[in-house]
């Protein structure tokens, strides 16, 4: 499997860059798995200093602050980056540094800026007015521009600018996403364009679940992309071209002479079809001279045999697309054939630069740094995964343009990814990754699916676990939790056979996709239906009886949400209502960050902590029936918005009730 890993390079300021994101395809066979706001800058502070730290305010006599809650200006982590650029140019004109700005994790502040220690070791000595980092801290935090997002700024120690949020700016950037939509909170990133190849089992081979990884991770991926505005192409870069067919094509031909009459019927299960004509390629000689034949005559394009490939394919297909739907996953195929016309020309060039040579009859690429070179040509002349990776980054590069390429697939194809890579930084079709320059490549690699045992997940009878079969008990056990919860607390009245079939759905699909990406994609981790399907804890299922239970105290309020939504105020008095209200606009960075490292688990980590802030918020402030109740409904229902949208990007549909 392809697998998408390589953590791509934070750029603080967004440029238009091409992106192109590939996925993993497992290997079996031929198979792989903004603008910175304009801001008015004044320096009528009021400031009071006390030792080493500084805190500072507007003072009321500051000229009119320029209001930064625009759409489209980013993460809020972005807009302060804006406004610490703003400062350290006003502070330190004669160094260019981009501004270093992190969540706070001291109750000094919501966000730090951390620029003082670096800037302090390469003005002092040089005549600067600054006394120690601590002076320089006071200065960038003097010189932030006046604007409705900072309440007050601190400084603490060697210079850590320590940025307080007004809390009216915050509930007002809650306030306008819910009357404007979650779209408004997509982070900018410095990349536009996007094609992510993923999932590509091999034709022939049914999906299992090796297949998993790289098709949640991907398909996750690609709608964070998706989400922050960058084209992305999704890419199934199935193996479908390759010996295998040789002697599936031969197979057919002699089991069922009449095969064009018979279409799929002549080849039945597909899967029982391939172990059968592969066992008689191992054991029987003659067969196996005339399949590799026929791979010859594939190849040479006789239409005798492309018809029998094609129709192989189709039934192929057809079989991914059951648990594509299933999954709802989007994919768009280009497999392995789409390359072949390619590789000639691209193999050709690069010897013409004088990196293809030969050795002991093949012809490779020898990259710094690895002991076996690169084979691109086999001794048989026949070409190989290299070659056609070759082609198709050259066609992706040249041709769609991309920014960014991603591969998704299993850390066990690390080594073929830093060759192949290297290989087309040598020909000049990739910048240094040094350069920190785009186009660029990244493999996002993962671990295995382990069972109960520690092993590979297989069946019983050592089979491995086929997808369709996975998510269908998935469903079922999914089913048979709810209904027995709703019998034993007398709600199952209350819900419709098509309500218990969409939820049950809904929840063990879910269950499935969040086991996996709540983990670190590089780590392996255990299936395991029991823990997964629980309600407590971090798992889809405890996530969405959270926002089934944000829905039902929206409904028991019976106050007309929408209307508030227009016409209400959001107050963040209580600690626990700033602490939401909070975390609620950090979701863009979140998406950001998960983008930028290839991580999904951020996302997962971001929703079950949202989920439990909420817990407290609900806990300690009461909702229906107190005087705050129509600016915590507000609250609530962004909640359960921001919820829906993490539910979205992990391809998880939420439930309204449980």
């Amino acid at each position: 499997m392809r697998a998408l890993a390589a953590a791509a390079t934070a750029v603080a300021a967004p440029y238009p860059v091409r992106l192109l994101l590939v996925s993993a395809r497992p290997r079996f066979g031929h198979c792989r798995a903004s603008s910175s706001a304009r801001l008015l800058r004044s320096s009528c502070y009021a400031s009071t200093t006390m030792g080493d730290e500084t805190s500072t305010s507007a003072s009321a006599q500051a000229q009119e602050p320029a209001p930064l809650a625009v759409q489209g200006a980013g993460s809020v982590k972005q807009q302060i980056s804006n406004l610490a650029a703003l400062s350290l140019r006003a502070t330190v004109p004669e160094v260019d540094v981009e501004p270093v700005v992190e969540v706070c994790t001291t109750k000094f502040g919501d966000y730090q800026c951390n620029n003082a220690m670096g800037l302090w070791s390469k003005v002092k000595g040089s005549g600067t007015s600054f006394k120690n980092p601590n002076a320089i801290g006071q200065a960038i935090a003097k010189n932030l521009p006046a604007c409705d997002v900072i309440e007050s700024t601190s400084v603490a120690g060697p210079g850590f600018v320590n940025i307080s949020l007004s809390n009216s700016w915050v509930a007002k950037r809650i306030q306008d996403m819910l009357v404007n939509g979650i779209k408004t909170w997509a982070p900018v990133l410095p990349v536009k364009r996007l094609v992510l190849d993923f999932s590509s089992p091999n034709i022939a081979k049914e999906m299992h679940v090796g297949h998993l990884r790289s098709t949640i991770i991907g398909d996750t991926l690609a709608r964070m992309f998706e989400f922050s505005n960058v084209d992305v192409f999704r890419r199934n870069h199935v193996g479908d071209w390759g010996t295998q067919f040789g002697m599936l094509i031969e197979f057919l031909f002699e089991k069922f002479p009449e095969w064009e009459e018979l279409g799929s019927q002549a080849i039945g299960d597909l899967q029982l079809f391939y172990k059968a004509s592969k066992e008689k390629f191992d054991n029987d000689a003659e067969f196996k001279d005339r399949a590799q034949q026929a791979v010859v005559r594939l190849q040479g394009g006789e239409e005798k045999y492309r018809s029998a490939w094609k129709k192989i394919c189709e039934i192929s297909r057809n079989e991914f697309d059951q648990v594509y739907k299933l999954l709802d996953v989007q994919l768009e195929e280009k497999g392995e054939s789409f390359y072949n016309p390619y590789i000639p020309q691209v193999l050709e060039g690069l010897s013409n630069q004088g990196f293809i040579k030969e050795s002991e009859g093949a012809r490779v690429i020898f990259v710094e740094g690895h002991k076996i070179p690169l084979i691109v040509v086999k001794r048989d002349g026949g070409f190989n995964y290299a070659s056609t990776d070759l082609a198709a980054l050259w066609y992706r590069l040249n041709v769609e343009k991309a920014e960014w390429i991603i591969y998704v697939t299993d850390v066990g194809q690390q080594q073929h990814f830093d060759m192949f890579f290297k290989a087309a930084r040598m020909a000049g079709w990739l910048p240094d990754p040094k350069e920190k320059k785009f186009p660029k490549t990244s493999h996002v690699g993962f671990g295995l699916v382990l069972g109960a045992d520690g092993k590979r997940f297989r069946t019983r009878s050592t089979e491995v676990v086929r997808l369709g079969d996975l998510l269908d008990e998935a469903k079922s056990r999914s089913k048979s939790e709810l209904v027995q919860r709703l019998k034993d607390n007398g709600k199952i009245v209350d819900w419709t056979e098509e309500e218990l079939e969409k939820t049950s759905k809904a929840v063990g699909y879910g269950a499935v996709k969040y086991a996996d990406l709540k983990n670190n994609r590089l780590t392996n981790y255990t299936f395991s239906f029991d823990q997964m399907l629980s309600d407590k804890g971090n798992t889809a299922v405890y996530l969405q009886y959270a926002h089934a239970r944000i829905c039902s105290i929206i409904r028991k309020s019976n106050m007309d949400v929408e209307e508030l939504k227009m016409n209400g105020n959001i107050s963040l008095g209580h600690p626990d209502e700033r602490v939401l209200g909070l975390y609620l606009i950090r979701f863009a960075e979140v998406v950001e960050d998960a983008c930028t490292n290839l991580l999904p688990n951020v996302l997962c980590e971001y929703l079950y902590n949202l989920s439990e802030m909420f817990t407290r918020f609900y806990t300690n402030c009461q909702v229906v029936g107190s005087p705050e109740e129509p600016s915590r409904l507000l609250l609530c229902e962004a909640t359960a918005v921001v919820m829906r949208q993490c539910f979205q990007l992990l391809g998880i549909t939420p439930v309204y009730k449980l």
